[in-house]
């Protein structure tokens, strides 16, 4: 999110007088936008507050913790703190003080304690360590390789790497940033239109988001207190079928449209790599698989325990970048990965005790029963409900990343989900999903912010100009593919749950 917070900080100074009022000028018009929605924000948050302490009923005073926990959100407070202070408040509210000390006293360390998330920090670990090592760099030059020859390979060869990289980062927003610096400017020099080129980065990590190790599928497992590994094996399915269907649509694009994508490299005058070239270019990624292997296997073979699968995933991962860096960088690598674990970790942790605060209340409130009654009081079909999710996931993207979607959501759902007998399993698929499309959606989706702020820089353009509008266009080209597949999901829940039920 910092990398977001710069993009967009560079964007608001774009195209400001270079002279010295230029400061004056900025911070004027900083406040003349900032002011006005503060002073409203600030408004909401005290008219929450008064309305929670003044609650004459548990259901009002888990309403007005809702509100008040959106109302900090908008005012861009931690996520954590915004789902766990209004929930300690309300609870505090509607039980007195013994009840907030025994919830503080047990609630957060039986959260973090739980083995089902034991296998965060793992995953995160091994993730880091494949990103430092390395092996996602050279990722997306094997994929050019092997797809270039295809009539918009370069796009095909961008998704298929953005899936891998985006599986093993745990973050679409980090992998987007380093997928799009890296994509953009070849598939400029493939020929690709600026729009299809920024399209293709823009739902790159989207596949990657389901097929493990998704550390968004884990902290969901958590939450829904679904099998880990049954989790992950539901999104492995998707997962390809997603990656598969954008690298299609790529090439009917290209065929259909020239002027939108290369025609292959046959057909622009080039040689195809031969296939010794193709198998080489494999040398250098050798220990991506290797690491799959460990993991999928161990997992899937009932050797390993989910968490067994991510501690030995791991310390393969950290074999690997010792065997990639035997100069005197593999230290350097290995602690930096250790570095950003414990902080990625931390701040997981911090959000899904959070989540768990707010769990609390809303069965304390009585929310949650209030909430089912409604929803099955409507008598809506199970199709009807997810399409209405549909539309309340896409603007819930305009504001929040998928993480504090899932942890804001779930919670309310779960009840509604088992009522209406929806597969958990299934719906943790379609809620990540979900969120990952949401963020890209305009007109403020996160991702289609930061790449506009990446393609801004003349070495990523190539000199080619390349507006928000042309990136808003972007994703509306490929928006109708995401949610076609979605409803496909919807109609054809099969896809996600025959492989769980087999592993099971």
């Amino acid at each position: 999110m910092a990398d977001h917070q710069k993009l967009r900080a560079s964007d608001i100074g774009a195209g400001l007088p270079r002279s010295d009022d230029a400061p004056r000028e900025h911070t004027a018009r900083l406040t003349r936008y900032v002011r006005p929605g503060l002073s409203i924000g600030l408004l909401l948050l005290v008219t929450c507050v008064i309305g929670l302490l003044s609650s004459q009923t548990t259901q009002t005073a888990g309403i007005w913790a809702v509100a008040l926990v959106l109302v900090l959100i908008f005012l861009s407070v931690p996520i954590a703190l915004a789902l766990a202070v209004p929930s300690l408040l309300a609870v505090y509210v509607i039980s007195g003080t013994t009840a907030l000390q025994n919830l503080l006293s047990t609630s957060p360390f039986n959260t973090a304690a739980s083995w089902t998330y034991s296998v965060i920090p793992a995953f995160i670990f091994m993730g880091m360590l494949m990103v430092e090592s390395g092996l996602t760099t050279k990722l997306f030059s094997a994929s050019a390789k092997w797809f270039g020859w295809l009539p918009g390979g370069v796009g095909v060869g961008t998704t298929a790497a953005g899936a891998g990289l985006a599986s093993v980062s745990g973050s679409t927003i980090g992998m987007t940033y380093a997928l799009a610096r890296a994509a953009i400017p070849e598939l400029l020099r493939a020929g690709f239109n600026r729009k299809m080129a920024v399209g293709v980065v823009v739902v790159a990590g989207i596949p990657g988001s389901v097929i493990p190790p998704s550390i968004l599928l884990v902290v969901y497992a958590g939450i829904a207190t679904v099998p880990v590994g049954q989790q992950l094996a539901a999104g492995i399915l998707p997962g390809v079928l997603i990656a598969v269907t954008f690298g299609l649509s790529i090439i009917i694009a290209s065929l259909v449209r020239p002027g939108l994508a290369n025609r292959g490299v046959e057909a622009e005058g080039q040689s195809r790599a031969a296939w010794g070239e193709r198998f080489r270019s494999l040398l250098p990624i050798w220990g991506f698989p290797l690491v799959m292997i460990v993991l999928f296997g161990g997992l899937f073979s009932g050797a390993f325990t989910p968490t067994e699968a991510g501690a030995a995933a791991a310390i393969t991962a950290l074999l690997v970048t010792v065997a990639m860096n035997l100069d005197r960088s593999a230290l350097g690598r290995i602690v930096t990965a250790a570095q950003k674990t414990v902080s990625a970790t931390a701040s997981i942790f911090f959000l899904i005790i959070g989540a768990e605060l707010l769990m609390r209340l809303l069965s304390i409130s009585g929310l949650s029963e209030m909430v089912v009654d409604f929803i099955v009081s409507l008598n809506l079909s199970r199709t009807w409900l997810l399409l209405l999710l549909v539309v309340a996931y896409l603007i819930m993207g305009m504001f929040f990343d998928t993480l504090p979607m899932m942890l804001l959501t779930v919670p309310v759902l779960l009840p509604v989900l088992v009522e209406m007998e929806i597969n958990l399993l299934w719906f943790g698929v379609f809620m990540v999903i979900m969120g990952e499309i949401a963020m890209v959606t305009p007109p403020v989706g996160i991702l289609a912010f930061i790449i506009h702020g990446i393609a801004k820089n003349p070495s990523v353009n190539l000199g080619q100009r390349i507006s928000l509008m042309d990136v808003f266009i972007a994703v509306a080209w490929f928006l109708p593919v995401a949610i076609g597949f979605v409803v496909f999901l919807i109609f054809m829940p099969e896809v996600v749950e025959w492989l769980p039920r087999m592993i099971g």
